[in-house]
């Protein structure tokens, strides 16, 4: 069945049958890779994406249930510009693999639209459904705080 859904900003009718996970859509037929597929679970984290500003697991949300507009990690800083986190996560060289870092990097973005100035026990409760297995974990705090002071300053 055919859907229109506004991905990063752009109007995109999609033909896939409504139970497909969105991960799908956005990975095999939108070809935006940057969400990445982990677990298929909920599990990781991986396949984080906002809908409507709010972190969510794409393997878990159904192409018919999606609810507002998504948000990918290409979509995540605008055109030719990188969100504060995504900036804050090259200086602090939060990725080793950098598998689950568009994921990583989603959520973070999130917590710091709902909490602008997060403490370590908030951070840590926030992030702590995306997986990394290279543990970049002390990395992703100092990154998240250079990104919320910087986003209080700008």
């Amino acid at each position: 069945m055919a859907q229109i859904l506004t991905i990063n900003g752009e109007r995109i009718g999609i033909e896939a049958p409504d139970e497909t996970p969105l991960l799908w859509v956005l990975r095999d037929e939108l070809h935006l890779t940057g969400t990445k597929f982990g677990c298929g679970v909920s599990a990781c984290g991986a396949c984080t994406v906002h809908i409507d500003g709010e972190a969510v697991r794409s393997c878990q949300v159904a192409l018919a249930d999606v609810w507002g507009e998504v948000t990918t990690i290409e979509g995540l800083g605008g055109p030719g510009a990188l969100h504060p986190v995504q900036a804050a996560w090259i200086r602090n060289q939060v990725a080793q693999c950098g598998y689950c870092q568009s994921g990583q990097i989603m959520q973070a973005a999130a917590l710091l639209a709902e909490i602008p100035e997060p403490t370590d026990a908030e951070i840590d409760d926030r992030m702590a459904g995306n997986l990394c297995r290279c543990g970049t974990y002390s990395r992703v705090r100092a990154a998240i705080h250079e990104a919320a002071e910087a986003m209080r300053r700008a």
